[in-house]
């Protein structure tokens, strides 16, 4: 699972094969095939994964090959995004979520696109009213407990966190470093009455922070033989214990605090410059097609946002998803991301 470094599925790459020998005839015959065939280039970040085969039905329907290039976490997507905009590395880019969202949109390298499958998608997903990012997935970044490692009962809210009984308890991850704990800071801005103070709180509370997602689960967090308890983690992490677990089990070891969710949503946009507009956006319909969606769950541990996707069983049966999670505007977000983290900084780190 690669949101939760559970060994990744292998990232599928198809390169164009040059043949430099045989006769002239066959010769002849593969140089037109490469002058018909377009390869598209799927910029993402290294936590995308899919089976393979997936790009191979895409080719089988529209005769476009698939070229799959990691940059790093989302902000290394972003900022090679950015910086290589008179010169784009991709075709598509996937994998900017609404906490980075706007800082793309505040620039001129993505081409607007209204693709028909949106009308599966709800329009709770769909923040970008000029169609230059379209909603792929989503997940909640949220606190999770190691259920049998509590002495007592689980916290029932984000205030729950700061007292004395659960002092010691929480590892957490830096917004400065890590996805998941700039998440968490945004669930604290929009979800108690002062975040500040918050912090001020949960620091005299002694919460462990870690530079990672990795260090956090696997380090403190008693998942990978730590002494905590709790963890900020994802809302789809108990499914992944379940699968995962070594000896099996019937019910995930881990549950989640769902007031403390803050959602995560996941775009893909073509960019502009690209050679192939039209085989661009016929990738991003791709991306909405049930072939890709329900690929998604359990490759990548987030949820589609098609209506037409369905969901494993496992994750039916086990996933805790909020119909209430925290959110703050995207504009908001790049506006006052800065500030904020150089706050929290001070408050935690100082």
């Amino acid at each position: 699972m690669p949101r939760l470094s559970i060994p990744l599925v292998s990232l599928y790459l198809i390169s164009m094969a040059l043949i430099a020998c045989g006769s002239d005839s066959s010769g002849a015959d593969q140089r037109e095939d490469n002058d018909e065939t377009v390869t598209l280039t799927l910029l993402t970040h290294d936590s995308f994964a899919i089976s393979e085969g997936v790009f191979e039905a895409f080719h089988d329907q529209t005769g476009i090959r698939v070229e799959v290039l990691t940059s790093g976490d989302v902000g290394s997507l972003v900022a090679q995004t950015i910086l290589s905009a008179d010169n784009p590395v991709g075709d598509v880019v996937f994998g900017i979520d609404n906490t980075f969202m706007q800082r793309l949109l505040d620039q001129s390298i993505l081409e607007p696109y209204k693709t028909s499958e949106l009308a599966n998608v709800p329009d709770q997903f769909e923040l970008d009213s000029t169609y230059r990012l379209t909603p792929i997935d989503y997940g909640d970044v949220c606190v999770n407990y190691w259920i049998d490692a509590l002495d007592g009962p689980p916290p029932r809210s984000l205030m729950d966190l700061v007292q004395p009984e659960f002092a010691g308890s929480l590892v957490v991850q830096s917004p400065e470093t890590s996805s998941p704990g700039m998440a968490f800071l945004l669930a604290t801005i929009a979800g108690t009455p002062d975040w500040e103070q918050f912090w001020t709180q949960l620091k005299a509370n002694d919460v462990a922070v870690t530079s990672s997602w990795e260090s956090a689960y696997y380090g403190d967090f008693v998942a990978g033989g730590g002494s905590r308890p709790m963890v900020v983690s994802y809302a789809s992490s108990p499914v992944a214990e379940l699968i995962y677990a070594d000896p099996p089990v019937d019910e995930p070891p881990t549950g989640v605090l769902l007031d403390s969710c803050f959602r995560q949503i996941e775009f893909a946009g073509v960019l502009a410059g690209t050679a192939h507009t039209d085989e661009a956006r016929a990738l991003v319909d791709f991306l909405l097609s049930p072939t890709f969606q329900n690929e998604i769950p359990m490759n990548m541990f987030m949820y589609p946002v098609s209506q037409k996707a369905e969901l494993p069983p496992e994750f039916v049966e086990h996933s805790q998803l909020t119909e209430n999670p925290l959110s703050l505007d995207p504009a908001e977000i790049e506006a006052r991301r800065k500030d904020w983290t150089e706050r929290w900084v001070e408050i935690v780190l100082g």
